[in-house]
């Protein structure tokens, strides 16, 4: 028999203990468009116990090895293979013999904003994407232009996936309870989700903008060596939380054009 699991504090862990939430997470997939899922970090298996008496094929994702042994004693359906890896820094490119995969967890707190820019890098695979973050976290995903919590996690994920915010968790479902709610939310990729505009180029733009919120996109993206012409733009009388996911990729748009006209003026010696 396998020892009790504790929860590793350097791990981030906090042990899901209530049976209705993790039910109600499981069923936040709604396995439209792809059969197998992907769970970051199963822990004591709380919610891998509602997501193998579905119709998929489940991956549990998990780092901790007391946390492994456990999994592996008391759950063998034929539908879940437990892996010992780090999602960070996982090769994902051949999961599920390349198919599709939803992803879901109840994700530490420390590296949920890293487990959804990775989900970003590998949309191609992951039509659906759900699972638990710190409240104020899943919030900022989900919030649209003008509120003062819409940052760079809003814009990047929003430019590929349409968010949901579904419920809150209250701490006192956990062991241990974490000193915060948590939230669940749904990303759902976007039909059209390729870009009009260059990808790194559009990072670096939103990334810039809102390292200095408070200042106007004139003040702000300085650096881009924007000509005079294009400051006379009113987009860069914004500020960027007044700027939707569209308007900054027309902004890209303008600085990639912008960049071109004035490289074509003053050419390279080189």
């Amino acid at each position: 028999m396998s020892k009790p699991v504790r929860a590793k504090k350097h791990l981030g862990q906090h042990f899901l203990i209530d049976e209705s939430v993790a039910e109600n997470i499981a069923d936040t997939l709604t396995l439209e468009g792809y059969k197998n899922v992907l769970e970051i970090g199963p822990g004591t298996g709380m919610l891998t116990k509602y997501l193998v008496e579905k119709p998929i094929e489940l991956i549990a994702m998990e780092v901790d090895w007391d946390s492994i042994a456990y999994l592996n004693e008391h759950y063998t359906q034929p539908n879940l293979e437990v892996i010992e890896a780090d999602f960070l820094k996982f090769d994902l490119s051949g999961v599920f013999n390349n198919e599709p995969f939803g992803i879901t967890g109840n994700f530490p707190y420390n590296i949920s904003t890293q487990i959804v820019f990775k989900t970003l890098e590998c949309r191609d695979r992951i039509p659906e994407f759900t699972g638990m973050f710190q409240k104020e976290v899943a919030k900022r995903i989900c919030e649209k232009e003008g509120s003062k919590t819409y940052g760079i996690l809003s814009v990047l994920t929003q430019a590929f996936y349409d968010p949901e915010y579904l419920f809150t968790v209250p701490p006192g479902v956990f062991n241990p309870p974490p000193k915060v709610d948590s939230g669940v939310l749904r990303l759902t990729r976007k039909e059209d989700y390729s870009l009009a505009c260059n990808e790194k180029m559009l990072y670096k733009v939103v990334k810039t903008a809102f390292q200095q919120r408070r200042k106007t996109l004139r003040n702000s993206l300085k650096t881009f060596q924007l000509s005079d012409k294009l400051k006379e733009d009113a987009i860069f009388g914004q500020r960027p939380e007044q700027l939707s996911v569209q308007d900054f990729i027309g902004l890209t748009l303008k600085l990639e054009a912008d960049a071109i006209s004035t490289h074509d003026r003053f050419p390279s010696e080189n």
